[in-house]
């Protein structure tokens, strides 16, 4: 194994660690009597969020003291090219309601790309990872995007679309809905998932941010599947929306998003 291959894995053993250690925290405080707060932005926070991500941060930044971390709950620490992006708990609405639709989010980006997602959904038992360049994973069988040439033969899934309801492009996504096959709203990590493995899509969200989004960028990519913002950018720290589909129908439905 050459020196780069050993990085790149150990890389993915440290951040598989933390997220089975976030795991085991997070589990501990599902369903359960929790004390709620509101943050700044309106969004909800417990100390279920705060302690996975303290525990995320022990296990890299151990194993990693030299590189830099950006989480959820307890911002930026550390100045260097290679970066860590937490979301201690991607859907804290439904943890605090007790859907099992939240997930633990660790991605690694390094001189500006990201190379390493570990997407670990524990109240599902399941987790997806990615290294750049070598396949994507779930629960350690390699997965990929099923190739689909037509809108009308697809199943899409919506995410948060609150922001996309204001816009131009409104209409647009009433005309997808329309010709999909089906439509579906998962929300957070699940229907990402769904699509590296085979099971669905199309997914669609214009609110969110890198945080929420890398891990499962790099697991998308790796499947197979093309996911960029709506105007066809990667997905980068200054990301707000996703669209994510295999190769054929990506390039049909940006080229309807741009005409909006």
């Amino acid at each position: 194994m050459t020196d780069q291959h050993q990085q790149a894995a150990d890389w993915l053993a440290v951040a598989k660690r933390a997220a089975e250690r976030a795991n085991a925290i997070s589990m501990g405080y599902f369903q359960t009597a929790l004390r709620v707060e509101t943050k700044s932005d309106d969004s909800p926070v417990t100390e279920a969020d705060r302690a996975t991500e303290r525990a995320i941060r022990e296990v890299i930044s151990t194993a990693f003291p030299e590189h830099a971390i950006v989480g959820e709950e307890y911002g930026g620490s550390g100045d260097s090219t290679h970066v860590w992006l937490i979301d201690p708990i991607d859907g804290t609405r439904s943890f605090i309601r007790q859907l099992p639709f939240w997930s633990i989010q660790i991605a690694l980006m390094v001189d500006g790309e990201l190379v390493l997602g570990v997407s670990s959904a524990p109240a599902f038992n399941e987790t997806a990872w990615a290294l750049r360049g070598h396949g994507a994973y779930i629960d350690g069988h390699r997965v990929h995007v099923q190739p689909v040439a037509e809108l009308s033969q697809a199943d899409i899934s919506f995410g948060n679309i609150r922001s996309l309801a204001n816009s131009a492009q409104w209409a647009q996504l009433g005309s997808w809905i329309q010709t999909a096959a089906r439509s579906r709203g998962y929300g957070d990590f699940y229907s990402y998932h769904r699509l590296a493995g085979g099971q669905q899509d199309v997914v669609v969200e214009s609110d969110v941010n890198i945080l929420d989004v890398a891990a499962l960028s790099v697991i998308v990519t790796e499947a197979g599947g093309v996911m960029t913002d709506f105007s066809g950018q990667p997905i980068g720290l200054d990301s707000t929306s996703v669209l994510a589909a295999c190769p054929e129908l990506h390039q049909q439905l940006l080229k309807d998003l741009l005409s909006c």
